[in-house]
């Protein structure tokens, strides 16, 4: 039987976004959402990030300095009872990369690329699936890819996405991962997707 997933953006919704985040100590988490993915996981929802990484496209930092960024945080999921099921990232960009990175590819968000392809690989049901993003491109990624539920989250859970511009794509709003989580209108939602 196939999961649903709560899919989570990462700079912005998990970690403070300072900009081509890649080294430990420039990495903090906003406030609460580990305890806000560990009720996710709680709730039978397998954990997912999907991230674009211009970073790497541009020559800011290589593949393997993002993976090790990506063990460690993978860590403190784990460490906090909210193990991730996958991490997906698209290190391209169609007109700043350097390379073989300067690609209009298919995985890069608005594309649904990195959703579909973790669907294929970790048996998810993405017609019972939600996405937190604090960008449009979140939401247009998942609306893509078949996902009902689209949250908009304030940008590092301190901005409010009220007056964001989101396409008529987000299905509810909340300033950050914890307040969304803590919220009876998401568990309706929820609730909803799960019966899809």
């Amino acid at each position: 039987m196939t999961r649903r997933a709560a899919f989570l953006d990462r700079d912005g919704v998990i970690n403070v976004d300072l900009g081509y985040v890649v080294r430990q100590e420039d990495f903090h988490f906003v406030p609460g959402v580990l305890d806000a993915a560990r009720a996710l996981a709680e709730r039978g929802f397998a954990l997912v990030v999907i991230t674009n990484q211009s970073g790497i496209a541009r020559g800011l930092y290589t593949t393997e300095d993002f993976e090790k960024l990506t063990r460690w945080m993978r860590e403190q999921f784990r460490a906090a009872g909210a193990p991730l099921a996958g991490v997906y990232s698209c290190p391209h960009h169609p007109t700043e990369g350097q390379g073989q990175y300067r690609v209009n590819c298919t995985c890069r968000k608005p594309a649904p690329g990195m959703l579909l392809a973790a669907a294929h690989e970790l048996g998810l049901d993405l017609a019972r699936s939600v996405l937190f993003g604090d960008k449009r491109s979140d939401l247009q990624a998942a609306h893509a890819a078949g996902v009902p539920q689209r949250v908009l989250l304030g940008t590092d859970g301190r901005l409010d996405p009220g007056d964001e511009d989101d396409g008529g794509l987000a299905t509810a709003r909340f300033r950050s991962l914890l307040d969304a989580v803590r919220s009876a209108q998401l568990a309706d939602l929820l609730d909803e997707a799960a019966r899809a």
